[in-house]
């Protein structure tokens, strides 16, 4: 059977060292993971399980680029994260079977039309229109597990043009990335093309039109992204 319109192909994500690319099925995002980016929200940690949104894999990205300044907001957002590369099934799993799923990492932003997500939290209503923004899932190139120590020491970190505005370290991170995949594939048949965003540091804000947003992850390919003006 035929479309009746053209299909988009899924979004794909390079990966080092390898000429084929990771195709991105799903995205998952965790919310409130860093205690001190809970707290500038005004919120508390909920320390009893992982919280979840999603972004729709179109929404997907790459690193170097440019994006409009999308409509319907005056407050867009960067969130600089560690991004989790799903390689093989995974449902019901502990946190032993969780790690050995894990295909690679990689630098990510999670840009947010922070307006209109506190309005819908303020009304006790999703996010979406807050967080399934077009082109607001950037990433950049995934870095195979066994190329990357485990997350610890490592820093993260974000800059609006060349000005530190996010700083932490991984082992800041309130669910590990083993906790996280293992909880998630409680409630969904995990699968190769699954990537899970982990949560944001502290020192989020908003851009303008002009700025660019560079990024890093030790051990990982950085990220870079410029805010065009409106369309």
């Amino acid at each position: 059977m035929t479309n009746l319109f053209p299909s988009p192909q899924w979004p794909t994500v390079p990966v080092k060292g390898e000429t084929a690319a990771y195709p991105v099925h799903r995205i998952f995002c965790v919310g409130r993971n860093y205690a001190a980016h809970a707290a500038e929200m005004g919120v508390e940690v909920d320390r009893e399980a992982p919280f979840y949104f999603t972004k729709s894999a179109l929404m997907a990205q790459a690193t170097d680029t440019t994006i409009p300044y999308p409509p319907g907001t005056e407050n867009f957002h960067y969130e600089m994260e560690l991004v989790i590369a799903i390689g093989a099934p995974v449902f019901k799993a502990d946190t032993e079977r969780a790690a050995k799923a894990i295909y690679g990492y990689a630098c990510g932003l999670d840009m947010t039309r922070r307006d209109l997500q506190l309005a819908a939290r303020a009304k006790q209503r999703p996010w979406d229109l807050g967080k399934d923004v077009e082109q607001s899932a950037v990433f950049a190139p995934i870095t195979k597990a066994g190329e990357f120590a485990a997350p610890g020491p490592q820093r993260i970190h974000l800059e609006v043009n060349g000005e530190t505005r996010q700083e932490a370290r991984l082992d800041d991170l309130i669910w590990k990335v083993e906790e996280i995949v293992s909880h998630l594939s409680h409630y969904y048949h995990l699968q190769p093309g699954d990537l899970i965003m982990t949560g944001t540091p502290a020192g989020v804000g908003a851009v303008v039109a002009g700025d660019v947003i560079t990024g890093g992850i030790d051990g990982l390919d950085p990220i870079k992204l410029t805010i065009g003006a409106a369309e």
